[in-house]
This record gives C-alpha cells, sequence and structure tokens, in this order.
C-alpha cells in the first residue's frame, strides 16, 4: 500500500502479521518495532527517519550486505528473460551455470600426488545439486535421501538420524527432529522422526573427548539403523554461537566411513565465508556425502538453498523409475533465485570477499576479547565473520538480559538481536570498516550498560 506512514503500517502489523519466534501478546502490548522502508550495505533505514547497523545481517542471510547492485542487477536481468519456469523434465541457464559452479567451489578431498580416482574412490567430492528454497528445506532434501538411499540399497533398516545437543537445522519436521534445542523441539515431540542426540563439542560443559566418544559408540551399536549424522560444522548457531574444534568433524567423517554411514554437513549458517573459509568443513579438511546451503546462498535476496550430493549418493537413485527421488516444489531451482545465487559465487571471487574479511574477523576477535575483561561476562569467543558472548546469569533461549543489551543497543543504532543471554554478531562480509568499528563500540558500549560498568566497555 503506497503512501502508508508509519503509524499505520504497525497498526496493521499488530493487527494481522502474525511474526516468527515471538510472544505475539507482548508483541502486541509493548513492542515499537522497527520498521524497515529501504536496506543498503550494512544498514537498515527505518520509516522514522533512523539507521541501524544490522548486526546478524537479517537472520545470517545477507552476507554481501543489504541490496549489493551486482545482485540486483542480476535479479533485474533475470526479471526480464524468464521469473520462473518449472525445472521438473526441461532446465534453464541460471539453474544448470550454478550447478556447475557450486560443485567447483564445494569441498573436495584432495588425492596424494600422481593419484589417478578409481571405483573405490567414493567421496572425491560434491558432484551434484538439487535445488529448493530454504535451509529448512534443503534438510529436509538430505535426510529423505539419505532414508531412500538406504532403503533401495540393501539396508532399509537405516531409518534413524543422529545430531549433536544444540544442533538446529530448521522448522519443517524433519528437520525439527533433529534440533537439540528443546524450546523448539517440544510442542512436536509426538511426531518428530527417531534421532539420536549425542553430546555437543561446543558444550563448554562437554570436553571434546567425551563428544567424539559418545558419537564414536552410539555409531558402533546402532549403525545398523542410523541413515546418517547431521551436523553444523564448527559453529552451531542457534545454541549460543557455540563453535568446537575441527577435530570432532574429523572424527565424525572418520566414524561414519568406518560404519558406511552417511555424513550431512548443515552449512546453511557456517558457509559462505561465515567462519572463515568457504566452507565451514574446510576447517577439518573434510567432505561431507551431503551438504546443505541457503542463507547467504543468494546473497539475502530470494528464498533459495540447496542440496549436494556426492556421485555415489547420486547413483544410489538410478536403476529404474521406481528408485528416482519423486520430492521436491513448484520453485525448486527457479531462475530468479539461481541467477542471483550465481552472481553471488561471482562476486565472492571478483570482489575477494574471503579475503577481505580476514582483517575484519581479526576486529571481531579483538572487541571480543576485550568485552570478556567486563564483570558480568561469563566467556566470549570468535571464528570468522562471528563474535559471541555469554552474559552471567540465566541461560537459554528465553533468558532476558540479552534483551536489555538489545534496546541499548537500539538506542545506539544498531539491530542486536540475542539468543537468550547470547550476545553476538554476524555481520555482513564486506561490511566497511567505519561502520564494523561503529557495530563493535555499539556493542562494547550496550553489554557495559547492562553490566552496569560505565558508559563505554573496555578500551
Amino acid at each position: 500500500m503506497p503512501g502508508l506512514d508509519r503509524e499505520r503500517i504497525v497498526a496493521l502489523d499488530k493487527r494481522r502479521v502474525w511474526h516468527p519466534y515471538t510472544s505475539m501478546d507482548e508483541y502486541a502490548a509493548r513492542v515499537d518495532p522497527i520498521v524497515v522502508v529501504r536496506a543498503e550495505g550494512a544498514r537498515l533505514f527505518d520509516a522514522d527517519g533512523r539507521s541501524y547497523l544490522d548486526a546478524n545481517s537479517s537472520w545470517w542471510v545477507a552476507s554481501l550486505g543489504h541490496n549489493h547492485p551486482r545482485l540486483v542487477a542480476a535479479l533485474e536481468r533475470q526479471a526480464r528473460e524468464n521469473c520462473h519456469s518449472a525445472l521438473a523434465g526441461m532446465t534453464h541457464a541460471p539453474a544448470a551455470e550454478l550447478a556447475e559452479a557450486l560443485c567447483s567451489v564445494a569441498p573436495r578431498r584432495a588425492s596424494p600426488p600422481g593419484h589417478q580416482a578409481g571405483p573405490a574412490d567414493h567421496r572425491p567430492g560434491l558432484e551434484r545439486v538439487f535445488f529448493s528454497d530454504d535451509g529448512s528445506t534443503a534438510v529436509e532434501v538430505a535426510l529423505k535421501l539419505a532414508i531412500q538411499y538406504w532403503a533401495q540399497n540393501g539396508r532399509p533398516s537405516r531409518t534413524r538420524f543422529v545430531a549433536p545437543d544444540g544442533d538446529f537445522h530448521g522448522e519443517t519436521i524433519g528437520a525439527t527432529a533433529l534440533g537439540g534445542v528443546e524450546l523448539f523441539r517440544r510442542p512436536f515431540a509426538g511426531v518428530l522422526a527417531e534421532c539420536f542426540h549425542v553430546p555437543s563439542p561446543g558444550d563448554p560443559a562437554v570436553s571434546l573427548e567425551t563428544a567424539i566418544a559418545a558419537l564414536s559408540d552410539l555409531l558402533h551399536r546402532e549403525s545398523d539403523t542410523i541413515s546418517c549424522v547431521v551436523v553444523e560444522p564448527i559453529v552451531q548457531g542457534a545454541a549460543g554461537m557455540w563453535m568446537h574444534d575441527p577435530a570432532y568433524l574429523s572424527a565424525a567423517r572418520e566414524a561414519c566411513d568406518r560404519h558406511d554411514v552417511l555424513l550431512v554437513a548443515d552449512e546453511v549458517f557456517s558457509g559462505y565465508g561465515r567462519s572463515g573459509p568457504m566452507w565451514a568443513c574446510q576447517h577439518a579438511g573434510v567432505v561431507p556425502d551431503l551438504l546443505c546451503t541457503a542463507k547467504g546462498f543468494s546473497g539475502g535476496m530470494l528464498p533459495m538453498a540447496a542440496t549436494l550430493a556426492t556421485e555415489r549418493v547420486f547413483a544410489g537413485f538410478l536403476g529404474g523409475r521406481e528408485r528416482a527421488f519423486y520430492y521436491g516444489h513448484s520453485f525448486c531451482g527457479n531462475p530468479l533465485g539461481a541467477a542471483v545465487a550465481l552472481e553471488v559465487l561471482r562476486v565472492y571471487e571478483e570482489e575477494r570477499v574471503l579475503e577481505r574479511a580476514r582483517p575484519k574477523a581479526a576486529r571481531i576477535a579483538d572487541a571480543f576479547s576485550k568485552l570478556g575483561a567486563l564483570p558480568g561476562v561469563a566467556r566470549t569467543r570468535a571464528l570468522g565473520m562471528i563474535g559471541a558472548l555469554d552474559l552471567a546469569g540465566d541461560a537459554g533461549y528465553l533468558a532476558d538480559a540479552g534483551w536489555r543489551v538489545y534496546e541499548e543497543a537500539r538506542r545506539r543504532g544498531a539491530v542486536l538481536r540475542p539468543l537468550g543471554n547470547v550476545i553476538y554478531v554476524a555481520p555482513p562480509l564486506n561490511i566497511d570498516d567505519a561502520e564494523l568499528d561503529a557495530l563493535l563500540a555499539i556493542v562494547s558500549e550496550s553489554v557495559a550498560a547492562v553490566l552496569g560498568a560505565g558508559a563505554r566497555g573496555p578500551a
């Protein structure tokens, strides 16, 4: 509706819109929402004329900032040619080119010098791409692929999943079954698929050795019933930015190889340079059997996702119509999303996004390390373009302290959505240095204000 003023937008919103992850009675009674009318780079612009630094890239999707001009141009070009044509039984250039580009940058196992790959090399790399629309669906695709693969390749009893505690893999029923955040699982417990949850190596109360041993022991006992192990490699986002040693991922790959269980890497959050390299799996030099990507995949422009598979998994669906993967949706591999996602990869390469993010990551790590000196900060951590701290006191997603920091940050010009008592930043990888410094200063000041440590944080 053109011409609506801020007051009217808020009134309509509170009357009709059901917001995600929101207590709607509290929202309707007390929240004065930011009304975004424009977004550019690392900033959101409100209808009241204020701008805010977007500290979490609008739920981790705007990896290249908002409205990157090259992505907008790619969208406009594609919209003039083909907004949508189905991918069932036909194709189009954006989907074909994107699949090729994705496979070229996907994690790949390095062969020894002089080695010639042969039939025994089951996992040289990820060679096939199944498109979908968001991270939850990308994970759902992986789960269905794993179940069907074993059902029609000699191991029909393999119907269960494994995931670490604290994992978050999305909102569909299958993905919810994997989730290790009990608050999100509880309402659906009676209808979820069976999933073994093992101790997380990112949990500060769990040692790396304990986590590895628990996974190894489970696979030794139950591999005949397990279709796949699903992990958030290196960093578990929704759990509270839990970060773990790459040795866990290496051990998971080794255990899956030993028991011939599929390994699924959910790189929806950690991929596309968020943790440093293009893929978090690269911290451990690991190639999964299935890899899920979304969020930064399309630069925050459109709902678009993909599940990458090895040739071995793909081959398990050949041999007759009854063995095909009967799954998909109307906008699977849609031309608009594919064109934008392809341009994202070009921007990453041509604008040297990962290389230029390294010094920014160092600034984040330094700022959060200094915040660890504040009384009331329990611990800090940083990895790539992620910085996080835990406030002392009540833990869990419903803790209130983080929201007090959110309010302080909003007053200072930043959107800093907490995870309970966890305060974190995950800004665009290409955020301007001056804006990054401004964001980190706001974080420092806001945390210090809530903890009563003065107007400013540590120097």
